[in-house]
């Protein structure tokens, strides 16, 4: 199996490389060629870490190309997973990094047509939604729907939440569900979720909590990592793509996970042609949408909210690959 790494010298792949290497993503048998990517001033670091990969000594490691051409990253890959993108540093907002994305995530997407017509894409740079709807657009031959967005890093942090505030472990937490975008906006849903095979909120009667410490504490976590370290998360991160893909590739075995895909109009009320996280089965490389879950005035406004944040930056995108193309 090839995959490739964009932003492939930076802190969060460098959590990451090993585990794809691991076998507990792609399988235990599964070789693994990597493929690199970075911009080229970081083509140095860049060989430091093929170095290391090779260090590593690792049974499934098949070899390392490292690159600063998508072209050449891109070429027959099997996976790629597109964690290069402007930065989002201390104080910035979404929009502040949108313009400078537009135009990244508009140039991989032509490359795309050098992967295999069934790759897979997973994005990771923020805005990470409206990234994969970029380089939907730009990735002419690729389906729609091999093209997800980041959102399992959400999930992970708001099962952990619940475990902790429950005393429970975290494996006994099923059925949280993050809708929308990755953002201070999006929604983790707790009335569908259980810890210890018991209805959540019956464990945790604390519903003020629910409904507000909760949901504030998810929606900024990212934004609290970052004033802390004063970088963005990259441990929790490259797990949460970890568990992404095994769950993708591999199928995630009946459990509900979240995963941000094309909403074609006809699930929850959520409008068309927006990239926005649900909840998902996945079996044999495919991610069904989990239908027929009720949803409460609460839960209506909170995904109205993060959908309605998701129409406006899709406009902004299209407003800015316009500008480009003139």
């Amino acid at each position: 199996m090839k995959v490739a790494v964009t932003g492939a010298a930076g802190q969060i792949a460098y959590s990451l490389l090993p585990s794809l290497l691991s076998g507990s993503v792609f399988g235990a048998d599964q070789p693994v060629t990597l493929s690199l990517l970075d911009i080229t001033p970081a083509l140095g670091a860049l060989a430091g870490v093929v170095m290391e990969l090779e260090d590593l000594a690792m049974p499934l490691y098949a070899g390392a190309v490292a690159s600063d051409n998508p072209d050449v990253a891109f070429a027959d890959c099997d996976v790629i997973v597109f964690l290069g993108a402007f930065p989002r540093k201390e104080g910035m907002e979404r929009k502040d990094v949108m313009a400078k994305n537009v135009g990244i995530f508009n140039g991989q997407g032509a490359a795309l047509a050098k992967a295999k017509p069934g790759v897979k894409c997973l994005v990771v740079g923020n805005p990470a939604n409206t990234n994969a709807l970029i380089l939907s657009r730009a990735a002419g031959g690729v389906p729609a729907e091999n093209i997800t967005a980041l959102t399992r890093l959400d999930h992970n942090r708001a099962r952990m939440a619940l475990a902790l505030k429950s005393a429970c472990p975290v494996e006994t937490v099923d059925g949280v569900i993050i809708w929308g975008n990755h953002s201070s906006t999006q929604y983790p849903d707790v009335r569908h979720a259980k810890i210890g095979g018991k209805p959540a909120m019956d464990v945790i009667t604390d519903a003020a909590w629910l409904e507000g410490d909760y949901i504030s504490t998810i929606q900024k976590r990212g934004a609290a990592v970052i004033a802390a370290r004063k970088l963005s998360s990259a441990a929790s991160a490259a797990k949460a793509i970890s568990d992404h893909l095994r769950d993708w590739i591999g199928g995630s075995g009946g459990k509900v996970v979240s995963m941000g895909v094309f909403s074609d109009g006809s699930h929850y009320g959520i409008p068309a042609g927006i990239v926005y996280s649900f909840p998902v089965t996945c079996s044999a490389g495919k991610w069904t949408i989990v239908d027929g879950l009720a949803i409460d005035d609460f839960s209506r406004g909170k995904m109205d909210a993060t959908a309605a944040e998701l129409v406006e930056e899709q406009e902004m995108a299209s407003s800015l690959l316009s500008g480009q193309a003139a």
